[in-house]
């Protein structure tokens, strides 16, 4: 679960006060608004990465208001995707498991699972500039679930990508959600993402957020 409750934040000049919300458990949750809203300042919060002047921000029932991004189990995907240049695509999968000091064995379990599902097998020992757009995010979506976090926080991840390609993440999107049962609070423009994906749409619209 997400909980937002009239929470204060600031990006220099631009300012979102007593912002409330709630992404209820599992859920896919999906937040919309103009450009300029406030939504990746919003979602930067969620994640820990933008601090919170009033209110209060919990994550399944734990106040995370004023904790580092690390302690939230949180996964986050920007949206550029934004892999390790100088790391294969496995070693950017087992990136988390290894500053969580995740055993060598398990650790490549569940990079060899997250390959498997996102369709990344082939590709594991190339290094992101030899990868496709649609390859980076898949990598990068591999990355923020390889640690089975209790939230999954995405920001605009399909801006991108072409057609072909976005309507692949969507289905990708769509099985990793139902199989996982992460809580997902995705950013996005798109109303046809949206209509694919959302069982709950959040709209941030002068300040506020509506469901």
């Amino acid at each position: 679960m997400i909980a937002v409750e009239q929470a204060d934040i600031r990006q220099g000049a631009f300012e979102l006060r007593g912002i409330s919300f709630t992404v209820p458990v599992g859920s896919y949750a999906v937040l919309m608004g103009r450009t300029g809203s406030g939504k990746t300042t919003l979602l930067e919060a969620v994640a820990g990465l933008r601090p919170v002047r009033a209110g209060r921000i919990a994550l399944s029932g734990t106040d995370v208001t004023h904790a580092r991004p690390a302690a939230r189990n949180v996964g986050y995907v920007p949206q550029d995707g934004v892999l390790f240049t100088s790391m294969t695509v496995r070693e950017n999968l087992g990136f988390a498991l290894r500053i969580r000091r995740w055993p060598r064995q398990l650790e490549t379990e569940r990079i060899n699972e997250l390959a498997e599902i996102l369709g990344l097998t082939g590709l594991l020992d190339r290094l992101p500039r030899g990868l496709s757009g649609g390859e980076v995010q898949r990598t990068a979506l591999g990355r923020a679930l390889a640690f089975r976090p209790r939230v999954l926080l995405l920001d605009e991840p399909l801006s991108a990508l072409d057609d072909a390609t976005r309507g692949e993440m969507i289905t990708l999107l769509d099985v990793v959600h139902r199989q996982t049962g992460v809580t997902v609070l995705h950013v996005t423009h798109s109303a046809a993402d949206a209509d694919r994906l959302a069982d709950l749409v959040l709209r941030l619209e002068e300040g506020r957020v509506i469901a």
